[in-house]
């Protein structure tokens, strides 16, 4: 839809006038329409692949436009690097961090403005530098060390640093790309309070989201891509959830959680005194056949550590494991694979693919793992299995040689799950495997998991996603302080029942 305009009540901080962007051979923004207004919120949705990264990058300096106007408070600008936007204050919080991992968390926050002590040379002033960022990590909320590097904090955390980054920008536009995708609610509360203090200050903010139960927390304006188009631009109030469903995806609104009604089998996996430093404490629950058990609780709580204990990738102080009725030890994610079980990584980007290889190799590299010698790669094998993988499960690509960093995260994540069911995995741990994915290819997705129950595989799902948690699990496992708060079968579940115990309501 072109030109699509909405009444502004003031003038606009910044406006794009029927942008166009070459992103790649395949895919352009096409006569792009965007108004941001001084303290007001626009919310940009749409599917993954639909364009809204191209047109934050486009706004950012990451990427030129080939046609259209930019205009800056009523001037025409163009942004050739990410220091011309920058320059006229443009501040940034991506959905993947972009910080330095080597450096600490206030090198990162001040990397732009960095304090200097009197003299000729004017050296740093550290002193400063880590006072001035922990008083405003406190002010914010937020428990993360000044004095930590970045490469040792996990995603929760980094997504709170790269918010803090563009907070003390002082800009007079900010994006936030996906920013509450990794964070708890009581993070996101903070976060809801730092724009409406943007908004005060006088900043128009570009906020990119999924999440339908935001739009009218905080947004004003609501723009929808797809296909590199906007189908919609308008107030926020005007549509529905059903409405904004078919405007991203062209689809008729379908069930958010669709669940197989499937009885669990027998017990296939049990784990027993999993402790694990300070954190996870006497974790004990059992897996059974058929079924998806839920594992929630706040940032901090050690879901992931669970995760990747059973899966050997951390050696926890103690625990027993159990496949169908035997004890096992794995000391490696390796020896995990061979006894039939995957793990999707809540980073799928760095720790679940290999970005610079293709859909086919990284489709079929569990063979890497189960070969005894170095493996013979067979391309027509790998080839054939792609192309099975791509049309089974609906991934949008231009090619199925494609590389993985060419594609948008709905289809990575498509080809992480393709991984594990040609590995025939008779468990699969799953990671936030929904985290800044689109509504539909989240339906796509819970369909792929409903198939595996079909085949009898057993499936651990961790999620941060209460209302995920709670439409797809048979059981929901709730972690407070590192412990087992309770275990809920899914008849009883609620998403207030999970929210009390997760935050030690059951402690008071």
């Amino acid at each position: 839809m072109n030109e699509m305009r909405p009444t502004l009540p003031t003038p606009a901080r910044l406006e794009l006038r029927n942008l166009c962007v070459e992103v790649s051979d395949t895919f352009c923004l096409d006569n792009i329409c965007l108004s941001l207004i001084p303290g007001h919120v626009h919310i940009l949705m749409g599917e993954n692949g639909s364009g809204k990264s191209s047109l934050i990058h486009a706004i950012a300096g990451n990427l030129k436009a080939c046609g259209g106007q930019i205009l800056f408070e009523g001037q025409l600008v163009q942004f050739n690097t990410p220091a011309d936007a920058k320059a006229l204050g443009i501040a940034t919080a991506y959905q993947n961090a972009n910080l330095f991992h080597n450096l600490t968390v206030a090198e990162n926050i001040f990397v732009d403005r960095l304090p200097r002590q009197a003299g000729g040379l004017r050296p740093i002033d550290w002193a400063r530098l880590y006072a001035d960022t922990d008083r405003l990590l406190a002010r914010l909320g937020f428990a993360i060390p000044s004095h930590k590097r970045v490469g040792q904090l996990n995603v929760a955390e980094c997504h709170l640093v790269e918010i803090a980054k563009a907070y003390v920008a002082g800009a007079k536009v900010i994006i936030f790309d996906e920013p509450t995708a990794a964070l708890t609610d009581r993070e996101v509360a903070i976060l809801f309070g730092m724009i409406r203090e943007f908004q005060q200050s006088g900043a128009a903010v570009l906020y990119v989201t999924h999440r339908m139960n935001e739009l009218r927390q905080i947004g004003d304006e609501l723009t929808i891509l797809r296909d590199g188009k906007v189908t919609y631009s308008g107030n926020v109030h005007d549509l529905d959830a059903t409405q904004i469903v078919h405007e991203m995806s062209g689809l008729s609104f379908r069930e958010r959680y669709p669940k197989l009604k499937i009885a669990p089998g027998e017990e296939v996996l049990r784990v027993e005194n999993l402790s694990f430093q300070s954190v996870l404490k006497n974790i004990q629950f059992s897996l059974y056949q058929r079924e998806i058990l839920g594992i929630t609780g706040l940032v901090g709580s050690g879901r992931t550590m669970i995760a990747k204990c059973i899966y050997g990738a951390m050696r926890p102080d103690s625990m027993k494991l159990f496949l169908n009725g035997r004890p096992v030890q794995f000391r490696s994610p390796a020896d995990a694979i061979n006894h039939g079980i995957g793990y999707v990584s809540e980073d799928r980007y760095l720790e679940g693919l290999f970005p610079r290889a293709s859909i086919p190799f990284n489709i079929t590299s569990p063979d890497f793992a189960l070969a005894e010698a170095t493996p013979v790669i067979n391309r027509a094998k790998e080839s054939l299995t792609a192309h099975k993988f791509v049309q089974k499960l609906l991934i949008r690509t231009r090619s199925i040689f494609s590389r993985i960093a060419e594609l948008s995260g709905g289809n990575q994540q498509k080809v992480l799950l393709a991984k594990w069911i040609y590995s025939r995995s008779d468990i699969l741990i799953l990671d936030e495997p929904t985290r800044g994915i689109d509504v539909a290819s989240k339906v796509d997705l819970y369909n792929i998991l409903n198939e595996m129950l079909r085949r009898d595989v057993s499936i651990i799902l961790v999620s941060s996603d209460i209302d995920e948690i709670v439409g797809l699990c048979d059981r929901i496992l709730v972690l407070y302080g590192g412990e087992i708060a309770t275990i809920i079968p899914r008849e009883q579940a609620t998403r207030e029942k999970v929210m009390f115990y997760s935050t030690g309501g059951h402690r008071n």
